[in-house]
């Protein structure tokens, strides 16, 4: 009888248990924005930031996508990237649409009837 052993990639539980307190402090950090209720841009933003950065480790660590090759990386990671860009455009886009139809569009009432 031979004795086949399987050799595969063993991760420290320390690893995950420091990912995982990072994950509860950026969502401590989240539920911060909205209970000293932050407003506008800044509010979208650290919204935002905390979400990526919570996916991002979630992929990279529990999904064990830090230790694929490059080129499986560079599959994944780049049409995100060029849908981050197109979302982008289209924000410009629906400001200067906005901005265009204030502009040029607007009627100013002056009492009742048009």
């Amino acid at each position: 009888m031979s004795h086949v052993e399987t050799v595969g990639q063993q991760h420290p539980i320390g690893l995950y248990l420091k990912v995982w307190l990072l994950l509860f402090i950026l969502s401590l950090f989240s539920y911060l924005v909205d209970y000293f209720q932050l407003q506008g841009a800044l509010r979208w933003s650290l919204i935002l930031l905390f979400m990526m950065l919570k996916a991002g480790l979630i992929v990279s660590i529990f999904m064990h996508f830090a230790w694929e090759r490059f080129a499986l990386k560079f599959i994944v990671i780049v049409p995100l990237f060029a849908i981050l860009v197109f979302i982008a455009l289209m924000a410009i886009e629906a400001n200067y649409i906005d901005w265009s139809r204030l502009t040029f569009l607007s009627f100013r009432w002056s009492g009742g009837s048009p």
